[in-house]
């Protein structure tokens, strides 16, 4: 077996609602099906969908406060007032910042821009800017992307002689600021249909009021923000995007043609995943390591080589900062080891000083995509004793419902569902983790606490075409609200499997479906998977979960599967006849599957009871060693064997070959192991054919002329094994045939030739009885191929599970 990361479900659909898309917008199946899985069912809504542009924007004075928004500005622009933007320091927030500036611009507007410092000003309108603001002669603020909680702040402006518009899409509290306007889809009582803007889009919807048109030039920074904010791409938001990315192929912008060639994408077409893990991490570079204005100046110059020396610079800033997340990753996973070595709370919380308040947040993503919880990190500043932290959420915890219930804990808030922002004092963090862990209690279940993939449909290999690909590609962009779609293939055989990279960290398998039904094989790339590749056996029937996309090399297209998410749902069995140092080996594999769902387990290894290989110490074996026993199954033979059972063994290797099948049947019969490795390497035992009555003869001459010997001895019939060819191990075997007819006598280790031994025939030693019994184990468990002897174990712990069925039933 092996266990998935993760829960999979197959999205259900209205199967005639699908039939009726396809028909009416001459569709492929699997593409109706797939906007129905979204639930997209209305026609008219799915060819919106599909064809959306730029004539399905909706009317942006349906945002409440548009009006006074535009009369305002247009007044400062009558009257020559200065007018500031105030931004925020991530993506969105630049973005939206940038396109206010090309808006201003545009409208011949004097104005300037501030972004606060997030290390020393942190998030949002702070006094001390409001009144570099008023010596600076502003007289018109106007937020984006922020704004929306600064109430008290507001007010100062106010008293100060500034005006405020805020333009901003998080939640908002219940008591709004006293603004000239507030622009946010999400303000109760605001009628604007699409509720799910990214501050970028309200700023957008905001230039399109003013203008009187639709900004199309802006489109380009406007996707950034939105995809950079992990907006759903639904909507607006997908028309944004879409029409976007089709203006950025030739981007008019210096800084986003910059980025894209630091990034390595200047020569690809561009796509939602470029604007996410390309441009948005290098532009939040700035914000996190320095000062966001930089990438503001990125966005906004009109020249090449500024833009070029601009990218360039976050391009390193973006490096260090990988370097800094690492560092910081590990040290909070030490700190939260120290603080909860049994990982028990459903909430993480993990706070300490010196870290770097601009990276916590992806240090709060990289710990939620370890432990699936939700996560604050917070770093605390020692001279105030204040901790400013950044959370990360999963389905069925609403962070900022759960900080709103903790607010009297806090000195400042904000945020939505899957993310936010709060600044504590450090003597209130044990207080608010316990009141966080209160509230996972009562709101989250344990399947909460297992992520969820969702997958379009069930695929065959014989669906996995470049055609079918090509029509997919039609429902991008894709992203928040809209992820690329997921099939689910089922029980694939492993036809070549290899690690992949410069570090071996990558996975590629080469699948066919089982009885050759698909009509070649089909590539599965698992990227960061490498570690996997000996936790899946070639006889496997492996289940995938992956996306489809398309592999050209040389001109040639071919379909290939992205794996994310696998899982093998019956018992693995490894074929290791041959190998060397399985137990070794064996200890390296299990500490591979360690680190994989469904660990830790417990290891056992399995040898023949009446012949333990000699490269086994039982006192240095760690796992339990067992030897099978015919009448009992399994007998232990070290400590962690008697403190447990062979039961409890998920993964157990078989050294040694046993003398019947029966003693194996027996030993498997009180298996419940996931995966077994058969190794059979028995290396003090030699099993070649029977020796003739001719050599038994030769040998018994050889002991006679010996008369007496040291059994841990026996050189003197080296010159018999050089001639016969015999192995030690067989001559071995031979005296103890002799010594069970009586023929040989001894007393400790000490041997010696029977005085008058008996005439007996060969086939009463049990041994000699037993080695005759060996061509069937040879021929079952040796000679068999590696399917043949995957189906001799797994039909007898099929056997075993129906009948431990039948009487627990």
């Amino acid at each position: 077996m092996l266990q998935p990361k993760a829960r999979w479900k197959v999205n259900g659909i209205e199967r005639h609602v699908a039939e009726s898309l396809a028909k009416e917008l001459k569709l492929h199946p699997v593409i109706a099906g797939m906007l129905v899985a979204r639930g997209i069912t209305d026609i008219g809504e799915a060819r919106r969908f599909l064809k959306g542009g730029k004539d399905h924007f909706h009317d942006p004075f349906l945002l409440d406060g548009m009006e006074r928004a535009v009369e305002r500005i247009r007044s400062a622009l009558q009257a020559g007032e200065k007018i500031r933007v105030y931004g925020d320091y991530d993506a969105d927030g630049v973005s939206s910042t940038s396109l206010m500036v090309h808006l201003l611009r545009r409208l011949g507007a004097e104005f300037d821009t501030y972004i606060p410092h997030r290390a020393t000003e942190g998030y949002g309108l702070n006094v001390n800017a409001i009144d570099l603001a008023k010596q600076s002669g502003v007289s018109l603020i106007v937020t984006v992307d922020t704004g929306i909680s600064a109430r008290e702040q507001i007010a100062y402006a106010t008293e100060s002689g500034i005006d405020v518009i805020v333009t901003d899409h998080h939640e908002p509290p219940e008591l709004l600021p006293d603004a000239v306007a507030i622009l946010n889809p999400k303000k109760p009582g605001c009628p604007y249909p699409f509720k799910s803007l990214a501050g970028v889009g309200v700023a957008f919807k905001l230039a399109h009021a003013l203008l009187e048109e639709l900004p199309e030039e802006l489109l380009e920074i406007a996707a950034i923000g939105t995809v950079a904010d992990l907006m759903p791409l639904v909507g607006e938001n997908r028309v944004i995007v879409k029409l976007g990315l089709e203006r950025m192929q030739d981007s008019a912008y210096a800084g986003i043609q910059a980025l894209l060639d630091v990034s390595g994408a200047g020569d690809k077409e561009v796509t939602s995943t470029h604007l996410g893990f390309s441009l948005a991490p290098r532009i939040n570079a700035s914000g996190r390591l320095e000062h966001a204005s930089d990438a503001v100046r990125l966005l906004t110059t009109d020249d090449p080589e500024e833009a070029e020396l601009i990218a360039t610079s976050l391009d390193l800033l973006n490096k260090e900062r990988q370097r800094i997340v690492e560092e910081m990753t590990k040290e909070a996973l030490d700190v939260l080891t120290r603080k909860d070595p049994d990982f028990s709370s459903q909430v993480i919380v993990v706070a300490a000083e010196g870290w770097n308040v601009g990276v916590i947040g992806i240090v709060a993503a990289k710990l939620l995509e370890r432990f699936y919880r939700p996560v604050i990190v917070l770093a605390i500043d020692p001279a105030t004793g204040l901790a400013k932290g950044s959370a990360r959420s999963i389905p069925g915890y609403d962070i900022y419902q759960a900080l709103t219930h903790t607010a009297g804990l806090l000195d400042h808030y904000g945020g939505h569902q899957a993310a936010a922002g709060m600044t504590i004092h450090r003597d209130r963090l044990d207080e608010f983790a316990a009141a966080l862990n209160a509230l996972a209690e009562q709101w989250l279940t344990a399947e909460d606490l297992v992520p969820l993939i969702q997958a379009d449909a069930d695929f065959t290999l014989v669906d996995v075409t470049v055609d079918i690909i090509r029509q997919i590609e039609a429902l991008a962009p894709f992203g928040m609200g809209n992820p690329a779609p997921r099939f689910v293939l089922s029980g694939l055989n492993v036809q070549e499997k290899r690690a992949l990279g410069k570090d071996k960290q990558h996975l590629k398998l080469m699948l066919t479906e089982p009885g050759g039904s698909s009509p070649g094989t089909v590539e599965a790339v698992g990227f960061g998977r490498g570690a996997m590749l000996e936790l899946i056996s070639p006889t496997a029937r492996i289940d995938i979960l992956g996306e489809l996309g398309i592999n050209e090399w040389n001109g040639v297209r071919k379909p290939q599967i992205v794996i994310q998410d696998m899982r093998v749902p019956h018992v693995q069995v490894f074929d290791w006849r041959g190998a060397k140092m399985t137990v070794d080996k064996f200890a390296d594999t299990c500490g591979a599957v360690r680190q994989e769902p469904g660990g830790p387990g417990r290891e056992a290894i399995l040898v023949e009871a009446g012949a333990p290989s000699k490269l086994i110490d039982p006192d240095r074996i760690s796992c339990g060693l067992w030897a099978m026993d015919g009448s009992l199954g399994a007998i232990p033979l070290n400590a962690a064997a008697k403190s447990a059972s062979l039961a409890e063994a998920d993964d157990v290797l078989i050294v040694t070959l046993p003398d019947r099948l029966e003693r194996l049947e027996s030993a498997l019969a009180v298996c419940r192991a996931k995966r077994i490795y058969a190794a059979f390497a028995d290396w003090d035992r030699d099993y070649a054919a029977l020796p003739s009555r001719d050599t038994f003869k030769a040998l018994y001459q050889e002991a006679i002329r010996k008369g007496e010997w040291d059994e841990r001895n026996i050189s003197f019939l080296e010159p018999l094994r050089r001639k016969s060819g015999l192995s030690e191990g067989l001559i071995r075997f031979m005296l103890t045939v002799f010594e069970e007819l009586q023929f040989i006598d001894k007393m400790g280790s000490v041997c010696k030739t029977a005085a008058s031994p008996k005439k007996r025939d060969l086939a009463e030693s049990p041994a000699y009885q037993s080695r005759q019994q060996r061509g069937e184990v040879e021929q079952v468990l040796v000679y068999s191929n590696a399917q043949q002897l995957t189906d001799w174990i797994t039909d007898r712990l099929a056997v075993q599970s129906k009948r431990m069925m039948e009487v627990t039933g």
